[in-house]
């Protein structure tokens, strides 16, 4: 307990101190707290701005639109203001602490909008707010960008942010600074997904009537996330609506949803149940690789409330979702998550929010392959439980603080005969078992008028438990390199060493500090900077550039060490014409270490000894970041540039040898130079609103053959350094129309037809490129392979 009484000392202690001389020095004050929420249908809204008009006291709702505020008795008038809402100005009279729950109504004259914010969605306070790299998005937004075949995507919507990039066309799976796929922790009520595509990767699970609202934080991650190194991104749910009872839904040409919500409980409480579908398997003619399949996925989400009574409020949500690919009767597979959050809410007084979570996350696929008789599955999962606290101790400070414990089980493959007279031998790979552990305090602190800080400090500890034998190998060296030959292979296993379940194989313990500071250069204008430290104990086994069912999560232990990254930014923040245009530019620097990277012709799928597949090393990435958006008007959007740089070395280490590429730094399987989005939304009447896209990214790193030589009666390849090479540049526009027949406002139905049109110049993106031999000529060459060309779509939306 060594490591816990050092986390008191250097993170709590201090903590407790501040809220004593808080409360010394706020006895004059008084509190006033509640809830901001939807008129219409009762939402909580997150990020809300709250404050005291001619003062600079103000705060934002938080994810359950909890807000308090502290000031010295007297009259104040109290201004709420939330983005496409009306604002609200009431005159209230401090002299006792007081709860004034507050309903605020939208704005048709500025609904249609654009809809994504920086930071905490306050419009106000972004410029002074110490957290950057963070974007915030409504379902609103997300709806009105385009997207492939129709289907309104969430992931596809965030990569058109800067600094954010895909792995392909159609991909679902998305990195941010120069991260990998398994280094972003993506989040669906606090409930850790693990593979966020439907579709093999053509759409992602997010089920846009579900949503309520999105963070994504880029870098600059608050205390209370751990266990990833690139970003967070962090998707609620709605509550459902608590006034009455509401559908949504939409028919397109793949996929048709629907949605209900509706009070509970004489109105105490309410539900969200929406499901999702899809036909694609009768357009997979649409598509080169899709031919002769047979793809379908399906997802549904629920979320139930209860308010007890004024303090105490219970929320349960889950979500289930399910993908199902079929080749000619060859071959079968499905995969998907499935998670479940029991949350209590709890109000201790007008200044302590707290929030007690209870979350299970699983992910699965299985295979079946009819020609070989084999039957593959493998999961992962886990259950969580984290306790946070939201202190409102002052004006001028806001503390967050609590603690969360995750327990893994991590089952890598089990490989069973489909069939009595199958040839395969069954095969269980080990399951791996891991707790992970975490303690944070953050404090965001108005120093002047001018400078605001966050400052905070996470401590993680990782656990690899036992239940399994590990592998020795001679000289402690998994792998080692063959001079001779000059090439990786396994190294000699010596014997193994067994562990129980009650042991620990390997333990780890990290500090994770983080600081952001803000300086208003004005009140328009501000500079910020932050350092952030964050601790990864999971990594994504995989060698394919896009996430795939196919990947198998593995846990830092005996041979791979826990991935540290340290990330430096500095960013200016400027709004022009009362805030019809903002202008952002953030640069960045971040290391990796421990980010490892695989031997030329590993062996990944049913391996029980990855170690022997890998080499330890480090990445780096870098880059500038410009975002100029227009926020009012007729005319909305945004326009998005990134030039960035990520590279990654491996050394041979213990293993000996030159390591990847001779030691030498060589590009990242994401990286991208140049990655250019224009977005822009234009109400032409009110009847008919008109969106559209344009794209362009420097073509992925890929690895190419430069030659071949004759070697008994063989063909021999020879390639090229690691990512030494490039696809093609990529690029797209896509547009969109939507048609709203009826807007009257006392109709109880709505609908609306949205035209679409994906590609609309039908580039042929590379997803890859392959080489060979002709069968008939015997000749060298290469063949490119796209997924997609232009595709149109039409989707009928309604709302009752």
């Amino acid at each position: 307990m060594e490591y816990l009484s050092q986390l008191f000392k250097t993170s709590f202690l201090p903590l407790f101190f501040i809220l004593i001389n808080s409360m010394l020095f706020a006895q004059e004050e008084y509190t006033l707290r509640g809830t901001i929420s939807d008129e219409t249908n009762g939402e909580t809204l997150f990020g809300t701005t709250v404050y005291l008009k001619g003062t600079t006291i103000g705060t934002t709702t938080n994810e359950y639109g909890f807000y308090s505020i502290t000031a010295p008795e007297g009259k104040y008038i109290l201004v709420v203001s939330y983005l496409g809402y009306k604002e609200i100005q009431k005159e209230v009279f401090l002299n006792k602490d007081t709860k004034l729950n507050i309903e605020i109504k939208e704005d048709p004259s500025i609904l249609d909008e654009v809809v994504i914010t920086a930071t905490d969605g306050s419009e106000r306070l972004n410029i002074r707010k110490p957290q950057m790299g963070v974007v915030a998005l409504k379902a609103a937004t997300v709806k009105l960008v385009p997207a492939v075949l129709g289907e309104v995507d969430l992931i596809k919507t965030i990569q058109l942010l800067p600094g954010v990039s895909n792995n392909g066309e159609g991909s679902a799976g998305f990195n941010v600074r120069g991260g990998a796929v398994d280094q972003n922790l993506v989040l669906l009520d606090e409930a850790i997904i693990y593979n966020t595509s439907h579709f093999f990767g053509l759409f992602s699970i997010f089920n846009n009537d579900a949503i309520k609202d999105v963070k994504l934080y880029k870098g600059d991650i608050p205390a209370k996330f751990g266990g990833r190194t690139a970003s967070v991104l962090d998707v609620r749910q709605k509550d459902g609506n608590n006034k009455r009872l509401e559908l949504n839904g939409g028919i397109g040409l793949i996929s048709s949803r629907l949605a209900v919500e509706a009070p509970l409980f004489k109105k105490k409480g309410s539900f969200l149940l929406a499901g999702r579908s899809t036909y694609a398997q009768l357009f997979m003619g649409l598509s080169e690789e899709l031919t002769n399949n047979n793809i379908s996925f399906y997802d549904l989400n629920l979320k139930a409330n209860y308010e007890i009574n004024e303090n105490n409020k219970i929320y349960l949500s889950s979500y289930f979702g399910r993908d199902v690919f079929n080749i000619s009767s060859l071959l079968d597979s499905n995969y998907g998550n499935i998670t479940g959050n029991l949350r209590w809410n709890h109000i201790f007084n007008d200044k302590l929010f707290s929030n007690l979570s209870l979350i299970y996350s699983k992910y699965d696929y299985q295979i079946v392959l009819d020609f070989v008789k084999l039957d593959w599955i493998s999961d992962i999962q886990n259950f969580n439980l984290k306790y946070d606290f939201g202190y409102y101790a002052s004006d001028k400070i806001k503390i967050d603080f609590g603690l969360s414990g995750i327990s893994y089980n991590l089952n890598p493959g089990e490989i069973t005969p489909s069939t009595p007279t199958s040839p395969i031998n069954p095969l269980k790979l080990d399951q791996k078992r891991a707790f992970e552990a975490g303690a944070y305090a953050s404090v965001e602190h108005t120093i002047t008028d001018k400078l605001t800080a966050r400052y905070g400090l996470r401590y993680s500890t990782f656990n690899r438990l036992g239940g399994q034998a590990i592998t020795n190998y001679a000289n402690n060296q998994p792998v080692v390199y063959n001079q001779g030959l000059g090439i990786y292979q396994s190294g000699e296993a010596i014997g193994e060493t067994e562990y129980s379940r009650g042991q620990t194989i390997k333990q780890f313990g990290n500090l994770e500090p983080r600081i952001g500071l803000s300086y208003k250069l004005s009140d328009h204008s501000s500079i910020k900077g932050s350092y952030t430290r964050t601790a990864q104990y999971l990594q994504l086994l995989s060698n394919t550039a896009s996430v795939t069912p196919l990947d198998v999560w593995t846990t830092s232990g005996t041979y791979v060490k826990p991935q540290l990254s340290n990330q430096y930014a500095l960013g200016y923040y400027k709004k022009f014409n009362d805030n019809a245009y903002s202008f952002e530019a953030e640069t960045y620097y971040k290391t990796t270490d421990n980010r490892i990277d695989y031997i030329d012709g590993a062996d990944l799928i049913g391996n029980n000894t990855i170690e022997t597949e890998i080499l330890n090393g480090e990445a780096r990435a870098y880059g500038l970041e410009l975002m100029l958006r227009k926020n009012k008007g007729r005319f909305t959007g945004w326009f998005s540039y990134t030039l960035a740089k990520t590279e990654q070395r491996s050394f041979g280490g213990i293993a000996g040898g030159p390591g990847i590429n001779n030691g030498n730094w060589y590009n990242a399987p994401f990286d991208r130079t140049h990655d250019i989005s224009i977005t822009g939304m234009y109400k032409f009447t009110d009847k008919w609103t008109f969106s559209a896209n344009a794209v362009y990214q420097t073509g992925r790193p890929v690895t190419y053959p430069t030659g071949q030589f004759e070697y008994d009666g063989s063909s021999v390849v020879i390639y090229n350094n690691r990512n030494a090479n490039r696809l093609p540049a990529y690029h797209r526009i896509d547009l969109s129309a939507t048609y709203k027949p009826n807007r009257k406002p006392d109709k109880q139905w709505k609908g609306e037809w949205v035209f679409s049109i994906y590609n609309m110049y039908n580039r042929r993106n590379a997803a890859s490129i392959t080489f060979g031999q002709n069968y008939n000529t015997g000749a060298n060459e290469a063949t490119r392979t796209s997924i997609f060309g232009i595709i149109p779509s039409i989707t009928y939306n309604f709302k009752f």
